[in-house]
């Protein structure tokens, strides 16, 4: 990994064309994601060559560089070389021709344009709720303690204020007012609000101004939030048009308001929970069907979603399943094996590799993703880049996910699966629960680890020191300068 992220930031810049190339910028927990003028400047091989930089994912509207865990350094460099107020926006791609495809590619990019800011949050929210089950489970605190009650409300902050959040993240990629969507976001989780959505699902018929509202629990939702600022984000330009300028100061955001927050509450909304619902229940319908086998199929799956970003498309139904169950049984299992997959696979690399550079990247990928569950360090740094590396784990994560489905293991909450997050699989019911976890998880490892030694892979040759060119061509071979053939390793 490269140490200078000040050298490495420059030349990103520069191999995607300059800083004036460069509309918007973001990262996520592991990739820059910028938004460019002109894509067809983009030297993607030099790009893909640097020192750091682990993988490149280009789409309509994004250049995605993969850099890892301290993608935060990078960025920040990064900022430093762009003009002032440019990584604080979101540019829009040049307007075209309207596709299937690229109205597809559309409402991926914005869920995960509009997701990826929010997930630091959801995991932290996430592993604190995971302590204090575990503080409860050990007899430390019991159920009504106030510090546990406490650490139960720091944990379920996130999700319960998750359409504010979601509203504050998608006004920044939909280019709307910012506080104008937190406002109108914060009426559907409103104490108010909530009282009367119970007496609505009890029964009694609420209107508003004769409309019918649909009883709906907002909480822990993500679809209507976001469904909602999209919306506003039209309704703002509308509204601009029409006020007059002397009354833009106070009627432009009381109209807003107005037409805004009675069309989210009568119409997005619901529209959004059953798009949201809809989404869960095919999801879960095929793992009712297939049962064990939809887990396997999801383990294989999983690095080639991560790989086009499309694993940020089940954070939603991840979310509401768990909001509603209280677990969630497909996806997250099927991640232990994934991951941890990408983590043997790795040290299998770092054993048989030549190369001390490829040693100490798939250490430390191998570290990320079977400590943490960060897997695309060794995803991006070493089994794609090597290829054969990359089919062991599919094959590992097949076997696991299979393994995880007949355990019948769900998490109760949601970070990525590794060792120190296993605890999230843990059921108080089921002591044995605890058995099957790590029975997945040193399975990921042993069947990735002896995978990958057996396929082999075309090792990464060492080159020879720069410092031979300014020898003396009789003292130095001319075949010393070059880099070494690539040697497939068994």
């Amino acid at each position: 990994m490269a140490k200078n992220f000040a050298q490495l930031a420059e030349s990103i810049v520069d191999a995607l064309g300059g800083a004036d190339n460069v509309a918007a910028v973001t990262h996520c927990m592991t990739r820059l994601r910028f938004v460019l003028h002109d894509e067809s400047v983009v030297d993607a091989a030099v790009l893909k060559s640097l020192s750091g930089v682990m993988g490149v994912v280009r789409s309509d509207t994004q250049c995605q560089v993969i850099i890892g865990n301290n993608v935060s350094q990078a960025y920040a460099e990064v900022q430093k070389l762009l003009p002032e107020g440019v990584s604080a926006k979101e540019a829009s791609p040049a307007k075209s021709r309207l596709t299937l495809r690229r109205i597809g590619a559309g409402i991926l990019d914005a869920l995960i344009g509009t997701m990826s800011p929010l997930i630091p949050a959801i995991i932290g929210g996430s592993m604190v709720k995971l302590l204090a089950m575990i503080l409860e489970m050990s007899g430390v605190f019991s159920k009504t303690d106030p510090t546990l009650v406490i650490l139960n409300v720091i944990g379920d902050g996130a999700f319960f204020f998750l359409p504010v959040m979601v509203a504050a993240s998608a006004a920044v990629k939909f280019k709307t007012n910012l506080s104008l969507a937190i406002a109108i976001a914060g009426v559907l989780v409103h104490p108010a609000f909530i009282d009367l959505m119970a007496k609505a699902a009890q029964g009694q018929k609420v209107e508003f101004v004769g409309l019918s509202v649909t009883a709906v629990k907002y909480t822990y939702t993500v679809i209507p939030a976001l469904c909602m600022t999209w919306l506003l984000s039209y309704i703002e330009k509308w509204v601009d048009r029409i006020t007059p300028v002397v009354t833009k100061n106070f009627l432009k955001p009381m109209l807003i308001m107005l037409i805004a927050a009675p069309i989210a509450i009568v119409l997005i909304g619901p529209l959004g929970i059953w798009i949201g619902t809809g989404i869960s229940a095919l999801v879960y319908t095929v793992h009712s069907y297939l049962g064990w086998l939809s887990v396997a199929i999801m383990g294989a799956a999983w690095p080639l979603l991560v790989m086009t970003g499309m694993h940020r498309v089940f954070t939603p139904t991840i979310i509401q399943t768990i909001a509603e169950t209280g677990k969630e049984g497909m996806v997250m299992p099927s991640e232990i094996g994934a991951n941890l997959s990408l983590g043997g696979s790795s040290l299998a690399v770092a054993w048989r590799t030549k190369n001390p550079e490829l040693r100490q990247t798939a250490l430390a990928a191998a570290a990320s993703a079977i400590i943490a569950g960060i897997s695309e360090p060794a995803l991006y740094g070493v089994a794609l880049r090597l290829k054969r590396p990359l089919i062991a784990c599919l094959i590992s994560g097949f076997i696991c996910g299979a393994v995880a489905g007949i355990g019948g293991l769900a998490s109760h909450s949601m970070a990525s699966p590794g060792l120190f997050t296993s605890v999230q699989f843990f059921d108080p019911a089921n002591p044995m629960s605890i058995v099957w976890v790590a029975g997945v998880m040193i399975l990921a490892v042993v069947i990735s680890f002896i995978t990958t030694l057996l396929l082999g892979f075309e090792d990464i040759p060492v080159e020879a020191p720069r410092t031979a060119a300014h020898k003396s061509s009789e003292a130095v071979p001319s075949a010393a300068l070059t880099a070494s053939p690539a040697v497939k390793t068994h």
